[in-house]
């Protein structure tokens, strides 16, 4: 009897520690050893991944980025008041993830997905590695549809395909944003959703874009993704690869999508931040050498994916700011051999007031023009080669040598060329509009006029094709060809609408 009360005894006391060493999970917890500004260094995680999430005192995050004999190099995600030398790390188990789903439309977020606006929490069922590889060659297809910016100079003569990176670069002040904003608010009703990355920025230079974007109606199709300057060097690290995968997720729904990474020598500067107080080996420029590498690890995600892998489209505009308009310095040349192409703005333009200060000389688009309407070829296909020729022409003629009649009406042309190009902000054109002035200034019709009545016939114009022209407005508009017999119905219009101004 009692022999049977001690076996009975014993089996109940290993059921008992059977079932909590099933709900007991072993968990690594390191001490930090060191902390610097943006980084620690801990010890006492032997199994800790690449890019995995850890936990410090105070709910502060971190992401493991150097994994070294002794000891592991965390960047820091969070404020770093609360962490000192013999802080508690703790393991997560998973890598850097962010959130991704239809709730982010609309929503100003940080890199980890938690919200900066004052509409509460988001409701996301999804999360996805920070980090993912680029879709295979396989996969994609070729850049077929254009990505309309509404800006006449760049859909014009520097075209941009749904699917392509195209580069904006410049000296500070020449209008880069304004370019990658004009073209965020011209895809309303268009069916692109927008990412904008703000990256290194001013808080108060964020602000008062994402106040444009709610007045111009735009944050409804856009995710605003922030690491400003006051974050730390880690965040604004994750950042652009953050806003890529949110973006990532709409381009496998079959949706085309436009992010804009502003910019990119603020995230170089970043990750050299980090480099050198990680200790890895510095190169050019106190760079290190793996910098190429991840920003065309980033760029490779944007894609136009094949039908039978979703059909969705990851346009990229990454911003650029040069130097003294040197864009041939490391991280402008390393950028530039990345994209399919790059919009130059020169500040002597915008000095001049020429808006947008696009030279078109500098810039160019590898992919674009086989996407370009064909409306566009017709009227202005000679229009970029003509233009640079006046520019040169105009250079030689500034000495005051005396002008035969021909360069005479060139150089006459070729101002009108420019004064039709220059746009204000926050007022990007529909492709009919930008087509009916083209031809205007392309056919001569404007050659009589003074350089100040350009503006009043371009108005003229706009309104002639709306209001008159309706049938083939909406021909321009669908893509459709311009024959010989709508170019002399157009030309026929212009000249009387010309005329009565």
């Amino acid at each position: 009897m009692l022999e049977a009360l001690i076996d009975e005894t014993f089996t109940t006391f290993d059921k008992v520690l059977t079932k909590q060493q099933a709900t007991l999970k072993l968990q690594e917890i390191g001490t930090v050893t060191s902390v610097g500004q943006g980084i620690a260094r801990v010890t006492g995680l032997p199994n800790v991944q690449a890019e995995e999430v850890v936990s410090f005192p105070g709910n502060s995050l971190g992401m493991v980025f150097n994994l070294d004999t002794d000891e592991v190099g965390v960047i820091l995600l969070d404020k770093s008041d609360t962490i000192c030398a013999g802080s508690e790390v703790r393991r997560t188990g998973r890598v850097l993830d962010v959130p991704v789903g239809q709730s982010l439309l609309g929503r100003i977020v940080e890199p980890m997905g938690r919200p900066l606006d004052d509409q509460g929490q988001i409701s996301l069922a999804q999360r996805r590695p920070a980090e993912r590889d680029a879709p295979k060659i396989i996969d994609r297809a070729p850049v077929t549809v254009p990505l309309q910016t509404g800006i006449k100079v760049i859909d014009a003569l520097i075209p941009i395909g749904r699917g392509q990176r195209e580069l904006i670069l410049g000296d500070r002040q020449t209008g880069k944003t304004a370019i990658a904003l004009d073209t965020i608010i011209n895809q309303k009703d268009k069916n692109v959703i927008c990412v904008y990355c703000a990256i290194g920025q001013r808080s108060s230079s964020i602000a008062k874009l994402i106040a444009d974007l709610q007045r111009y109606g735009a944050m409804d199709y856009c995710v605003v993704v922030v690491a400003s300057g006051e974050e730390s060097p880690g965040l604004q690290f994750i950042a652009p690869y953050a806003a890529t995968t949110m973006a990532e997720y709409f381009m496998e729904q079959g949706e085309d999508v436009l992010i804009v990474y502003d910019d990119l020598t603020s995230h170089a500067r970043a990750y050299r931040e980090l480099s050198l107080l990680l200790r890895r080996p510095p190169g050019r420029e106190a760079f290190p050498g793996d910098i190429f590498y991840i920003h065309s690890r980033l760029l490779e995600r944007s894609t136009h994916l094949k039908p039978e892998c979703g059909g969705g489209s990851l346009t990229a505009l990454p911003i650029l700011e040069t130097e003294a308009q040197n864009i041939s310095a490391y991280i402008p040349t390393n950028l530039i051999s990345i994209t399919d192409g790059q919009i130059y703005l020169s500040p002597t333009l915008f000095q001049k007031g020429i808006l947008p200060a696009v030279d078109v000389g500098k810039s160019v688009s590898r992919v674009g023009g086989k996407t370009q309407f064909p409306a566009y070829r017709r009227v202005a296909g000679d229009l970029r080669l003509s233009y640079a020729q006046f520019e040169e022409l105009e250079v030689f003629a500034r000495f005051g040598t005396r002008l035969d009649e021909s360069t005479r009406q060139t150089l006459e042309r070729g101002r009108r060329v420019r004064e039709v190009l220059k746009q204000h902000q926050y007022q990007p054109l529909p492709v009919a509009e930008q087509i009916a002035i083209l031809l205007a200034v392309t056919s001569g019709l404007l050659d009589d006029l003074k350089l100040e009545q350009i503006e009043e016939a371009e108005n003229a114009i706009f309104q002639g094709i709306k209001t008159q022209l309706l049938e083939i407005y909406h021909q321009i508009e669908a893509g459709e060809k311009l024959e010989e017999k709508d170019i002399a119905i157009l030309l026929n219009k212009f000249k009387k609408l010309i005329k009565q101004q």
